[in-house]
């Protein structure tokens, strides 16, 4: 990687990473689902008037918006809002990684690695962990909740990783854009339902500073700048050197939730979080350090 890649990359990480806290913010005196609708409503305007509409068929539209953008931002931003921490959020999001493995080999027949067996099996260990640590937490049922949602999310996101690789080439921004369009009538709708309208109403009508940079904050800087400089990496680099990075979201998620929103984690968190990233690391990774011990043996 050149000097400008590594940039662009550390640039997409934090942006990426100080998400999770954003998230925690906005949701200071604005529902889950509203917040979410007004993030994809800046994401789409004033986008797709300089966008052209992604060559994509529309089911393959609509499914991509209901995975990626419907279905992993309302039950993220649920997650949070109901007690996950901002930063665990960050690295339990990262199973989808695992989740978009499960769903290639069953849909796509890919075939699974060695590397992605064991990684699984260590990821879902510290999945385990981080579970009973939040069972056992104070407010139990509300940990429990978030950290569900969360998988959920994730579940989600891979659903959409699996849409995409089903869409194949197109212009992402573009994508992003224009798939923005369809949630937010469905995000509003729902906030109304479930929040009630006059909930709706007069958080719209009394949002803060601090509500509206971080709307403009998830829409300009998480999901345009971000994906659109993932995009470049995609392009110059080969994706075995740029999908590893992502590795590192939590990380700055993690430690900036620390610093900013004062979250700390308790020894079986830790423990968890640990043994969760290693197994993403080992999930990347781990096929070429089975296949270099494999070459030393027969050596």
């Amino acid at each position: 990687m050149k000097s400008h890649h590594v940039i662009t990359a550390l640039i997409v990480i934090v942006l990426w990473g100080m998400n999770f806290v954003v998230i925690k913010i906005g949701l200071k005196g604005i529902p889950p689902l509203l917040l979410a609708a007004l993030r994809f409503m800046f994401v789409a305007f004033p986008a797709i008037f300089f966008l052209a509409k992604p060559k994509v068929e529309l089911k393959w539209l609509i499914a991509y918006a209901a995975t990626i953008s419907f279905g992993q931002f309302a039950f993220l931003f649920s997650a949070i809002a109901v007690g996950m921490p901002a930063g665990l959020a960050s690295l339990v999001l990262q199973a989808q990684a695992f989740f978009t493995v499960g769903l290639s080999a069953l849909i796509f027949g890919d075939k699974l690695k060695t590397s992605n067996v064991i990684g699984m099996l260590i990821a879902s260990l510290g999945l385990v962990l981080l579970g009973s640590a939040s069972i056992s937490a104070s407010a139990s049922q509300v940990s429990l909740a978030g950290f569900g949602l969360t998988l959920c999310a994730a579940l989600s996101w891979a659903c959409g990783n699996v849409v995409s690789k089903k869409i194949g080439s197109v212009d992402m921004l573009s994508l992003v854009a224009w798939s923005a369009l369809l949630p937010i009538i469905p995000f509003v709708a729902l906030s109304c339902m479930l929040d009630g309208a006059a909930v709706v109403w007069h958080s719209l009508t009394h949002i803060s500073m601090s509500a509206v940079l971080a709307i403009l904050y998830l829409s300009g800087a998480a999901s345009l700048i971000g994906y659109t400089l993932w995009g470049k990496l995609l392009a110059a680099l080969p994706t075995h050197v740029v999908a590893p990075l992502t590795l590192l979201v939590p990380v700055v998620g993690l430690s900036s939730a620390w610093l900013l929103l004062d979250e700390s984690l308790n020894t079986t968190q830790i423990v968890g979080a640990l043994v969760v990233m290693a197994g993403l690391v080992f999930n990347v990774f781990g096929q070429r350090w089975i296949d270099a011990v494999r070459r030393k043996v027969l050596v």
